[in-house]
């Protein structure tokens, strides 16, 4: 993904706050390519993920016009939340790692559902990581 003015603070380097962002663009395309459609347990069920706990560590700035990538992968799965490891890369470089745990809640209530059984054998499949694999 490549980084635009409005990701940038005045100096032209990207403002923290984007990180997340970034972040959830690079989950949810992920969970797309799982086959895991967000939108269809919204509109049917009622039920989305959100974001429970983030852990950030910034080691390096992103500045103005690079190309970043975010590389996502599964930590661990449960029945009603998913732990996610994330990495914002320039090249080979990590400039942000992001730990975090997304629960599976219904919108109604607030409260955790368990997520499809589908995408738990889907996650059950994945090969997971450590934080810092």
């Amino acid at each position: 993904m490549r980084v635009y003015f409005s990701d940038t603070d005045a100096g032209g380097v990207v403002y923290h706050s984007r990180y997340l962002d970034m972040a959830e663009h690079a989950r949810t395309e992920w969970l797309h390519l799982l086959g895991i459609d967000h939108r269809k347990f919204l509109q049917n069920e009622g039920t989305v993920f959100v974001v429970r706990s983030v852990k950030i560590d910034f080691n390096a700035p992103a500045f103005l016009d690079e190309a970043l990538l975010v590389r996502s992968r599964l930590k661990k799965a449960g029945r009603f939340a998913i732990e996610v490891f994330q990495e914002v890369l320039r090249e080979e470089q990590v400039l942000v790692a992001l730990d975090l745990k997304l629960g599976y809640i219904s919108v109604r209530d607030g409260r955790p559902v368990s997520m499809p059984e589908e995408w738990r054998r889907i996650f059950n499949s994945m090969e997971t990581v450590r934080s810092n694999p």
